[in-house]
């Protein structure tokens, strides 16, 4: 009887507990669609397309938009590999191993970052890069980043080779929720600015090696007469975000 308390007690307890509250799985949300290799716009780095279909990335860096209109709504299913063979130390000077999705990719000066840090540290980093009137690396560089502090998070496991885990980002108007394999690990909101900023979903990872999968929304029920313009958000060839 002591013990069946005693276990009772200790269920109500975690199902309680802050760290539990704020992992609990995720509404039922926007049903995704895989993207094709060919709707894929690659600006920075090599994208792979192996035999069963998923992608797969070796090099140190990589940058890709999404070649369609589509709700900002987007998930990377991956297969962490391991560190890359080179390494491409950040602007800042940090070698940092990681992975994210783009959102609202107006250009390279001009987006949302929604990253799972990997190495050194195990964290979602959530920054918007802002620089109005710029739109090429060479005007921009790293310049305009701007870190968003989250209204609830939740400490990351350590990501280790071999394993394969999920990353999807959600945002409906200002309000940013970030979900890590079925988990809210973080929400917060985004404030007006990320209204002034507009494109495709997309994907980016630094100094490590993956397969895996992308998945976006549906086409966006207000621009399904519009294609991908280039002329908004180009598809060209770019030494880094």
């Amino acid at each position: 009887m002591k013990l069946m308390v005693f276990v009772t007690l200790a269920l109500v307890a975690c199902l309680y507990s802050p760290l539990a509250q704020s992992t609990q799985p995720m509404a039922s949300g926007p049903t995704l669609q895989r993207i094709d290799p060919d709707k894929i716009c690659v600006t920075n780095g090599v994208v792979s397309t192996l035999r069963d279909g998923r992608l797969a990335i070796e090099t140190p860096s990589s940058r890709a938009i999404i070649r369609e209109v589509t709700a900002q709504s987007a998930e990377i299913r991956f297969r962490y590999l391991g560190p890359s063979k080179l390494s491409k130390p950040l602007a800042s000077g940090e070698l940092r191993r990681q992975i994210g999705l783009k959102l609202r990719a107006q250009d390279t000066c001009n987006l949302l970052y929604a990253m799972w840090h990997i190495e050194p540290d195990s964290r979602i980093a959530v920054s918007i890069k802002r620089n109005a009137g710029k739109h090429t690396h060479q005007e921009c560089d790293a310049h305009g980043y701007v870190n968003i502090k989250p209204r609830r998070s939740v400490e990351m496991p350590k990501i280790h080779p071999g394993e394969s885990h999920a990353l999807r980002a959600e945002l409906r108007g200002n309000d940013l929720t970030i979900v890590a394999d079925r988990r809210v690990v973080w929400e917060g909101e985004l404030g007006e600015e990320i209204s002034e900023i507009d494109g495709p979903v997309g994907f980016r990872t630094d100094n490590a090696r993956f397969e895996f999968e992308y998945y976006a929304d549906r086409v966006d029920s207000e621009a399904k007469s519009r294609k991908f313009d280039e002329s908004v958000s180009p598809c060209l060839s770019s030494p880094g975000d």
